[in-house]
């Protein structure tokens, strides 16, 4: 049974080490990006779906500027058949909930030129690591929405059976179809892109859909994102530990319990 797979993934820093402004603002100009690690197992369960439906297709869509273009290139690597990238200054101002409203729009086009079965999501971003876009983009669409899923059990054009992730076991639930997905690390191990998937990525047309194209109006925006982030700064660089210092193993032993108990952690 054929199945139409599309997998949202985000182009990210490649590196935690980014500097601040004057104004407290982050400097990513210059800053190499690179495909979500977290939605290297979205893709990887996209692309297992494929192979075990034939017939089925895999699409990655993706909002950002332009260079957000190298993350869907990589997802076609890793076996995603196409990309789809969303870009225009529109989409720059509303941080992850205005994306998550560029992404049903696009959702919406894809559907109505061939019905989508299942929108895969990794867990969250490794920049705002925010974990709610699968969710919220569900929401705008008006499709079920699941958190944590770590199995997809099966699947056919109307319904899937997947497990979810809770604090004190899995919950085993049917979702009917279409439906938004977010999965977490335990669902897959992920493969490493394939020499054929490179020469294919390379090769790969990625159209850009802009914000007229998907009835997105750039002064909606501004008024989409319920948190606005004015200023960034570095977390407080850690102490230094304790050293214990003695001349006989002993005596450190005694110096480490009476710091312990000083401190109250015995």
């Amino acid at each position: 049974m054929p199945l139409n797979i599309v997998v949202c993934v985000k182009s990210t820093p490649n590196t935690v080490n980014v500097g601040l402004d004057a104004g407290g603002k982050l400097k990513l100009a210059g800053i190499q990006q690179a495909l979500n690690p977290y939605d290297e197992f979205a893709i990887e369960e996209g692309v297992r779906l494929k192979e075990k439906n034939p017939g089925s297709t895999v699409t990655a869509l993706s909002v950002g500027p332009a260079a957000s273009e190298g993350a869907l290139r990589d997802a076609i690597a890793r076996g995603c058949d196409g990309g789809v990238l969303v870009t225009g200054p529109e989409f720059e101002s509303g941080g992850g909930f205005a994306a998550s409203y560029a992404l049903s729009l696009a959702l919406k086009k894809l559907h109505a030129a061939k019905p989508v079965h299942v929108v895969l999501f990794g867990k969250n971003t490794n920049d705002g690591g925010r974990g709610v876009v699968g969710g919220e983009t569900a929401a705008w669409l008006g499709w079920p929405g699941l958190l944590s899923i770590k199995k997809i059990d099966s699947i056919d054009e109307k319904s899937a059976v997947v497990w979810r992730m809770m604090e004190d076991g899995v919950d085993v639930l049917k979702v009917a179809l279409p439906a938004c997905l977010s999965t977490v690390k335990e669902i897959n191990e992920p493969r490493l892109p394939s020499l054929k998937g490179k020469m294919a990525s390379k090769k790969a047309a990625i159209p850009q859909w802009k914000a007229a194209e998907l009835g997105f109006k750039a002064e909606e925006a501004g008024d989409l994102s319920p948190v606005v982030t004015t200023s960034f700064s570095h977390p407080p660089p850690r102490p230094g530990g304790l050293k214990i210092e003695g001349a006989t193993p002993e005596e450190k032993a005694k110096k480490l319990v009476d710091a312990l108990v000083e401190r109250k952690l015995l």
